[in-house]
This record gives C-alpha cells, structure tokens and sequence, in this order.
C-alpha cells in the first residue's frame, strides 16, 4: 500500500467523482494522504476532508502565491486549526518567484513564510514547503527561523542536488512525484540517485503534474505506482521497497500510526 504525501482532492477538477474516487484509491492501493491546503478555504475544505475519511488527514496552511489572504486574524485563525486532531502538518508554505517579480511581493512571501515556519514550531507539527526559483531565499529563511528543529518536506523538489543535500542535512525529506519520470526531470533523477530512499517521500500534488505516461491528464495517487518503478529503476532496488519504505517515511514524518 502506497502512502501519498501530497495531494489536493479539494481541487474543483475532482467536483464530479471526488467521493467515488477517494474510496476507491483507499480501498485499493493507498494507505493513507495528506490533502494540503494552498489557502484559507481549501485548508478548510482539507479539513472537511480529513473528518471524513479516516486514511485522510489535513494539512493546514497558505501557499506563498496567497500571501495576501493572510493577516493577523487570519493567522491566528490558521493556528486554531493545528489543534484538530487530523491536521498533521503546516503546509504548503514557502516562497515561489516563478512569476512574481514585484519586491514588495516577494517581501510578503518572505514574511508570512517566517511567520508559518514559527507556527509549527509552536505546535510542534512538520512542514510541507513549496519553493520555486527561490532556494536562496527559502534556505536562509529557514536558517534563520531554526527549522532543523522542526523537521518536514520541501515538496516537488526542483533544484540541484546540493540544495537536496543541504535541505536533508537539516533533517528534512524530499517529495518526488511525476516529474521524476520526465524527459526534462534530469535535476531530479540525480537528485533521487544520491540521496537516501530514507529521506524520500511519495506525492502526486494531484491533480497536477501526472508522470508518463499520463503527461497532461489529471493526477490521482494510483499514478504514484509509475514514480515508484522509476525511483526503483534509478536505484537498481524493486518497486515494493521503494513502497515500503516511503510509507515508514511518511508515517514517521506525521505521526501517523
């Protein structure tokens, strides 16, 4: 059974056939998901999930791209949300300077990132962060924050092997998903080749980024069979171990019995 660390079954693009399609995947191959949320209403609308379904569990947080959804009542709003006994981490938080070019902008991202690092610290929940074209930032924020004490995963990891290395060192884990199966995934069928299968974690961030041979369609986590044979391939190990081993991985990361 395959744990999937990252998904978004609250998308819209799961409207028709959410609830047929949760049973099935949990009946079949998938032990347990995280559904994380991006903004205050799909954080709520994970926790929906999470109550109804007991291999779902909810992650609470803003993605750096709805940064301005956030003020202190809305922060303080998020915090409560840690108490629920299905909210098992923070996330997805972080920085993501793919399109945004605009400093002031960038200075939001920074500062509620700092500020949601801190409240997991506080709660003592993991970390699901999301960094695009912005390792530097994304590094030197957790450095500062002390986030070695907290522990989590940078999620669709998409930087160089180094930057693996430097996050894991700091204890955290590394989401492969779909793009490890890409023609253009290099950086990541690197980045799987060096680091442990101890510091991997399974994901889809379904419904996006399907692996080959699904390029395109919409994601659901029985896709994460294809990324496990590939992971298994570049490490000369079997599928089942690479299953295995990433399900301990984020049942420990989460505390999920």
């Amino acid at each position: 059974m395959i744990f999937e660390s990252h998904a978004h079954y609250d998308d819209a693009k799961f409207d028709d056939d959410r609830e047929l399609l949760l049973q099935r995947l949990l009946s079949d191959s998938i032990c347990g998901i995280i559904n994380v949320g991006a903004s205050i209403k799909s954080t709520k609308a994970s926790i929906a999930l999470a109550e109804k379904h007991s291999a779902v569990y909810a992650a609470a947080g803003v993605h750096p791209e709805m940064a301005d959804e956030l003020d202190e009542d809305s922060f303080a709003w998020l915090k409560e949300q840690l108490r629920h006994p299905k909210v098992v981490a923070v996330g997805e938080i972080g920085l993501d300077y793919y399109h945004e070019k605009d400093q002031t902008v960038r200075e939001r991202q920074k500062h509620w990132f700092a500020r949601q690092l801190e409240l997991a610290k506080v709660s003592g929940l993991p970390v699901i962060i999301h960094s695009r074209d912005a390792a530097q930032d994304t590094l030197r924020i957790m450095k500062d924050t002390h986030a070695d004490e907290i522990s989590g995963v940078v999620h669709c990891f998409s930087y160089a092997v180094n930057l693996a290395e430097e996050f894991v060192a700091m204890g955290y884990f590394i989401g492969v998903g779909g793009v490890v199966t890409f023609k253009n995934g290099k950086k990541l069928v690197e980045t799987v080749k060096k680091i442990p299968l101890e510091k991997i974690l399974l994901e889809t961030d379904a419904p996006y980024l399907s692996p080959e041979p699904f390029r395109g369609s919409r994601n659901d986590s029985s896709n994460l069979v294809y990324v496990a044979e590939r992971i298994a391939q570049i490490k000369g190990i079997t599928a089942d171990e690479v299953i295995e081993v990433t399900k301990r991985n984020g049942e420990r990361l989460f505390h999920i019995n």
